[in-house]
């Protein structure tokens, strides 16, 4: 019986319908923290997922916008626990940035959806990398969907991720 395929979660500053056909990932952030024109911009991004039937649409930080917009989530930085039920509330799927074993127990008896884990491998400014071994470990002491994020811009590195047992990936530059 071989592993089942893992979800892909693609996180974007400059969507692109072009991008998101090519990948096509099982989830999608919007996440451009620089923008001025957020909410606009996050408005043409869940309008442009939209005939995406499959595609699971995430805005990042901001719930009550993610749920104003009709996007199906938001993804909470790791200073925003106290926001999970918040979101809940309104009708949304959570995922939560984590760094440490505790974060994810936390957010998933918070009761987040899914977290992402990082950094996985190296990737710019991130610190010292977890590795695979401990994403490993922290996925078979939770039953809450991990997203390994960090360091993740080949195959080779999504098979790794793969085998972890880990419920998906998480990338930028994987996807560009």
């Amino acid at each position: 019986m071989g592993k089942k395929q893992i979800k892909k979660y693609l996180i974007t500053a400059t969507p692109s319908c072009f991008q998101l056909r090519k990948h096509m990932p099982d989830f999608a952030l919007y996440r451009d923290k620089e923008n001025e024109n957020y909410a606009t911009e996050a408005q043409n991004f869940v309008q442009m997922c939209k005939p995406l039937k499959e595609l699971k649409v995430f805005l990042h930080q901001d719930y009550e916008l993610a749920a104003k917009l009709g996007a199906n989530g938001v993804h909470l930085t790791s200073q925003q626990f106290d926001d999970i039920p918040k979101a809940k509330v309104l009708g949304l799927e959570v995922i939560i940035s984590t760094h440490t074993h505790d974060e994810v127990h936390i957010a998933e008896a918070m009761g987040a959806d899914y977290v992402t884990y990082s950094p996985i491998f190296t990737s710019p400014g991130k610190g010292e990398p977890k590795g695979v071994q401990d994403l490993q470990t922290i996925v078979s002491q939770t039953d809450i969907g991990i997203f390994a994020l960090g360091g993740i811009v080949t195959q080779e590195e999504v098979g790794q991720i793969q085998e972890s047992g880990a419920y998906g990936f998480a990338s930028i530059r994987y996807f560009l």
